[in-house]
This record gives C-alpha cells, sequence and structure tokens, in this order.
C-alpha cells in the first residue's frame, strides 16, 4: 500500500535489492513505492551498505514509540507557521534531511540544517533546536559547529542576548564561496607537489592536470555564484515598467 507504513516484508525486499545492486527507483518500482521513500529508509538506517531489514524495523518501532510518548510535550511547543499539516511539514523535514545527508552531510548536522531552513524566520536558538528536535544539547551544539565550519549558519544575538542561527540567501551564498577557496586550495596544493615530484615525470603532470581541472570548477563556481547572487537581489521591474505604460497610455 504506497501510504502506509513501510513493512518488515518489504524491507527485507529493500535490503535483497540493495545486496544485488539496484537503484533506489528501481527498489522503489517492485514495491510501488515512492522513490524517496526508498531513499529517506535506507538513509536513516545505516545507509546502502549498512541497512539491515530487522534493525531498521525494530528502530522505526522504537522511534514511533518515542514521538507518542514526546506528544504531549511537543503540544506545548514552538508551533508551525500558517497553520501548515504538521504532519506534512515533518515528513517533508525527513525528505529534505536525507537529501542533505546524501549531499555529504552528518546525519544530525543535516536535521539541525533542515530545521532552520524549514523555519519561518530562518533563525532559531539551540534551545529551540533542542526543542524541535527532541535531542540532546550536545548534538545541536556539534552540528552547529560543523556548519558555521563551513559556513552555512551565521550567529547573532537577539534581544534576550541569546545566540540565534541564523539561515539565508546571504548564507548560502558565502558558503559557496568558501567551497570554491577549499577547491582552489587543492588546486595550489597539487601545483606543490609538480616542483616536487619533478616537471615531466608521469605523477607531476598528473597533478597539473588536476590542478587544471580544479582550477577551470572553482573559477566557474565563483563566477556562477556572483551572477546568481547579483541576479536574485535585483528587484523585477515588470511591475513598475507596466505600471508607467500604463499612466503613460492613460495620459495619451
Amino acid at each position: 500500500m504506497p501510504g502506509g507504513r513501510l513493512t518488515q516484508q518489504e524491507r527485507q525486499q529493500i535490503a535483497m535489492g540493495l545486496a544485488d545492486g539496484l537503484a533506489y527507483a528501481e527498489i522503489a518500482r517492485r514495491l510501488d513505492r515512492p522513490t524517496s521513500t526508498i531513499t529517506r529508509e535506507v538513509m536513516r538506517n545505516g545507509g546502502p551498505t549498512a541497512y539491515r531489514a530487522d534493525l531498521a524495523h525494530r528502530a522505526t518501532e522504537h522511534r514511533a514509540q518515542r514521538r507518542r510518548q514526546a506528544a504531549p510535550r511537543r503540544a506545548h511547543g514552538p508551533e508551525r507557521a500558517h497553520g501548515l499539516h504538521a504532519e506534512a511539514v515533518r515528513e517533508y523535514e525527513e525528505v529534505f534531511t536525507t537529501g542533505l545527508m546524501q549531499s555529504g552531510m552528518p546525519k544530525m548536522t543535516a536535521r539541525v540544517m533542515a530545521c532552520l531552513c524549514i523555519s519561518d524566520a530562518g533563525s532559531l536558538t539551540a534551545a529551540e533546536l533542542v526543542q524541535r528536535l527532541q535531542v540532546s544539547p550536545a548534538s545541536v551544539s556539534k552540528a552547529i559547529a560543523h556548519l558555521e565550519s563551513q559556513d552555512l549558519v551565521r550567529r547573532e544575538r537577539d534581544e534576550r542576548r541569546r545566540d540565534r542561527y541564523v539561515v539565508d540567501d546571504d548564507v548560502w551564498y558565502q558558503s559557496t564561496m568558501a567551497s570554491a577557496r577549499g577547491t582552489a586550495q587543492i588546486a595550489e596544493t597539487a601545483r606543490q607537489g609538480v616542483g616536487v615530484l619533478g616537471p615531466g615525470t608521469p605523477a607531476a603532470a598528473r597533478l597539473e592536470n588536476v590542478a587544471r581541472f580544479v582550477d577551470f570548477v572553482s573559477e566557474s563556481i565563483t563566477r556562477a555564484a556572483d551572477q546568481a547572487r547579483e541576479v536574485l537581489r535585483t528587484k523585477p521591474e515588470s511591475t513598475t515598467s507596466t505600471t508607467s505604460t500604463t499612466s503613460t497610455t492613460r495620459t495619451s
């Protein structure tokens, strides 16, 4: 049943599919499930190399039990804005988290990042993250430290002098630029190796090719990020133009 929870038999089929090297989309097709369901199931239970059907089933039951026990406490916690359906938002948060994990982000870091991104304010305190995610302060602190090291969040003080962790459009730009700088550093290090290994040697030629490739990628990322920032920060002029045209027409 595509809309229901995965059964233990379906989890066994997922495990067999992974052992056979099948893609998530193919496993989903065989089970008549959305690909996102299979992806989320695997990523939250050890990943494709460590997934075990019995452990995944027990873990899911344990999470469901914890969710039921936590429900009375969460009833008094921060509510979702604009009357959004809490269950739908929670499901989407898991999908978003899975996507971030697939990009290489650790699980708790991905959970914190997803929670920040889907909050209307785009910012939360450590205490609010602890309450929303039902995890320890230490887990949140470690995840925030990782995000800050990647320039994915910035810290600011609110009126109560509490640290708030913020994600916004400029944060993504700064993170992209930091990534480009890191990539450029790889190129510089590779070129240092050319001098050490000796020009003309196969190893030096290989490192020179690495440097040229990485240089090109880094420059392309930087240029694209600058262009995107410029375009996205430019206010659309269609409304102004339309208003001016209409006014001119009426005057004539």
